[in-house]
Order: structure tokens, then sequence, then C-alpha cells
């Protein structure tokens, strides 16, 4: 009778051992998910890059009274996002312009390096963002130079550095690609305007690609 009791009991035992052992390995895994899930919300390091066409309105007169000079380039550019606070998403971003039509009067080549700040939307699939930029300049002027009629001077290029506040929006088209649309005021130093400076408008459309290091959770990105 002891020896019945005794396998009874050994057997309810070695249950419950397998059932808490169950058990514990359940939650441990329910806790690796979850935590495999919070460390990619919000991945602490996220890196893209982007290339698009430019049209830029270089703020140089074109002539007496007939608006002003106008070309077109490519802009290219890197991001690394550096953390989150909240639901927004700062980047340290570096991009370069070089034109490619450089137009009659004048063309501009730029590197800039600042901070872009998204805030997803929309399940995490649209990417509004500001970003403040700052860097060097060049303006080029075509044909022959630019002539400065109040110092009777000549200027055949400006150098100086640039400021340059923006907007603009990302949209997911896959995990990895979004398209671009993007609006930069930049402000550069030059002699040819009575001020000392002009306000050029560049408006780039492009591609995005992001790069996925959590590429086994498919999902939207930064969700």
């Amino acid at each position: 009778m002891y020896a019945k009791s005794f396998g009874v009991s050994l057997i309810i035992r070695n249950r419950v051992v397998s059932y808490f052992a169950l058990l514990l390995a359940t939650v441990s895994l329910a806790a690796s998910a979850h935590a495999q899930a919070t460390e990619t919300a919000y991945q602490p390091l996220a890196l893209s890059v982007f290339a698009g066409a430019t049209g830029t309105f270089t703020g140089i007169p074109a002539d007496t009274g007939s608006g002003q000079a106008k070309n077109l380039g490519i802009t290219v550019g890197v991001d690394l996002r550096i953390g989150h606070f909240g639901n927004f998403l700062p980047s340290a971003e570096l991009r370069g312009s070089y034109p490619v039509h450089k137009g009659t009067i004048a063309s501009e080549k730029l590197a800039l390096g600042g901070l872009k700040v998204e805030r997803p939307i929309f399940g995490g699939r649209v990417h509004p963002y500001g970003d403040i930029l700052f860097g060097r300049g060049e303006i080029d002027y075509q044909g022959g130079g630019y002539y400065v009629p109040a110092t009777s001077l000549i200027y055949y290029y400006t150098v100086s550095n640039v400021v340059s506040p923006g907007l603009g929006v990302d949209l997911d088209v896959t995990h990895n690609f979004a398209v671009k649309v993007d609006a930069q005021f930049e402000h550069f130093e030059t002699p040819v305007n009575t001020s000392g400076a002009v306000y050029a408008k560049a408006l780039t459309a492009g591609v995005v690609y992001n790069f996925d290091f959590n590429h086994h959770i498919r999902q939207p990105r930064d969700r």
C-alpha cells in the first residue's frame, strides 16, 4: 500500500514538475518575444539612404523683371537615426546636391549636414519630417560671369556658408522602399544681391531605401 502511494505521489510530483517547467518555458518565451517587440518598436539605430531629382529656384535674378534663375540637379543623402523621444524620431542627416542642368544664369551645388526629426503617422507608413541643415555651398555664374552694375564687378562663382531649414514626407511603398517629397529653403551669402544674400528654394522628389536590421520581423518600419 505504501509502495503504491509512493508511486502515485512520484507520478503526481513528476507531472507537477513537468507542468511547472512548461509554464516557466512559456513565460520565458513570452518575455523574450515581448523584449524583441519592444526592441524593434523604435529601433535605436536605423539607417536609410535617398536620392532624387531637385529643381532649384536659385534666388539669383535672371534679368530685370523676369524672375530668377533656376536649374535641375540631383540630391543624395543618408540618415542615421539616433534614438527616439516618444513618437518623435531624430536623425543625423548628410546630403549633397549637384546641378546636371545648370541653366543660363546660375547653378548651385552644396553639401549639408544637420538634424532631422520625423513623426510617423497612419500606422508608421507615412513619415512627415522637418530638418535644419548647415554646410557650404557654391553658386556658379554661367555665360561669362554675373555682372553687378552697382560695383562694376563680374562674379564667376561665390562660395559661402549655407543654412537650410526644410520640410518633407516619406511614404512607405514596401518594407524597404519609400518615396520622398522634400522642400528646402537655402540661405546663401553672395555679393551679387544688394542685400548680400539670396534665398534659394529647392524641391526634391526621390526614392528612399531603408536598411532592415530586424528583417526577421515583417511589419511597418518604426512600429
